[in-house]
């Protein structure tokens, strides 16, 4: 069974930088897809990036692009989200997600919640 473990939120100021963290668990790591979904107060969850765990091709909303990084350890099942230049608009809970195709939506962890004061 697949499991999925957030860390690395937080309350920053805009223009600051932020690292999230995902621990993945799955006896087909290296065939999976593992992103970031993020729902802001009163909005629908939109895709922020993911990452193709066999290869590490990557993939970024506009939103994000240039300012975030997605990248993976492969060793420690782990994948990160590199989050700089933060806006107030990047506020939102942000859930790490995994699956076998893009975007991963099959499975989803707690969230972990992002604040960026102005």
């Amino acid at each position: 069974q697949v499991q999925l473990q957030e860390s690395g939120g937080g309350l920053v100021q805009a223009g600051e930088s932020l690292r999230l963290s995902c621990t993945i668990s799955t006896r087909t790591y290296s065939s999976y897809i593992a992103g970031w979904f993020r729902q802001a107060p009163g909005k629908e969850r939109e895709f922020v990036a993911a990452i193709r765990q066999s290869n590490g091709y990557t993939y970024y909303a506009d939103s994000v692009k240039g300012r975030f990084t997605i990248s993976r350890n492969r060793a420690e099942n782990t994948m990160y989200l590199q989050m700089n230049s933060l806006e107030p608009e990047d506020t939102a809970v942000y859930y790490c997600t995994g699956g076998s195709r893009y975007p991963p939506r099959e499975i989803w962890g707690q969230g972990t919640q992002v604040t960026v004061s102005s």
